[in-house]
């Protein structure tokens, strides 16, 4: 199956995206918020269209999931783990054995839903129907960002998935232009992970 089932989701209500709650935007725009330091209360799980490739990243979704829907009961989480595990429904990439996913909902019961589950600072998050297209999205991206000098890795990530989100191959130089510095400083600003992430991510446009 090429896309997710979130039909199953929806239907049952489960809430796999959040906007921040307490973090207040910097600045608010037609097309959604600014926050100048950053945010790490916004969870959009499900975003772009690459997959999960990875069982540290099934047990964070799955951590994500529980943590935004607390009322779920462990039959009905276990149920939504089956969906999220079964890789028919498009979620995963990977064949998750019962006993696997036994595993991980063992390991995401133990976990304190009054501590938020790690995440990415966020510093542009765009409402979900502004009905802006790539090119528009871009060009405030890059007027927002480059307001400041400084790069950070969020910054990077931000920008691939942004890319990533319209169909498009993420490249180092379109990064550059999107953050208006060099592609030197670009790659000065990342780690063998989002060097990682970009691969799975092209990977992902191209299987779609």
């Amino acid at each position: 199956m090429s896309h997710r089932n979130l039909e199953y989701l929806n239907k049952r209500r489960i809430i796999y995206r959040q906007s921040p709650l307490t973090d207040v935007p910097t600045e608010t725009f037609d097309w959604g918020n600014y926050y100048a330091t950053g945010t790490y209360q916004c969870y959009e799980l499900f975003r772009s269209k690459a997959k999960i490739t990875t069982y540290k990243s099934l047990k964070w979704h799955l951590i994500v999931l529980w943590y935004l829907n607390p009322k779920l009961d462990p039959d009905s989480f276990d149920e939504l783990a089956k969906i999220i595990c079964d890789k028919f429904n498009g979620f995963v990439t990977f064949n998750v054995t019962p006993q696997l996913r036994k595993n991980i909902v063992y390991d995401v019961s133990m976990y304190d839903l009054e501590i938020p589950p790690k995440n990415r600072s966020r510093k542009i998050i765009f409402d979900e129907f502004c009905g802006l297209g790539l090119v528009d999205k871009m060009k405030i991206v890059g007027k927002m960002v480059g307001r400041h000098k400084i790069i950070t890795p969020d910054d990077v990530y931000e920008r691939m998935l942004e890319i990533h989100d319209f169909g498009e191959n993420i490249t180092w130089k379109k990064i550059a232009h999107l953050l208006k510095c060099s592609v030197r400083t670009v790659l000065r600003n990342i780690d063998n992970e989002l060097k990682k992430e970009k691969e799975l991510l092209n990977q992902n446009n191209e299987e779609i």
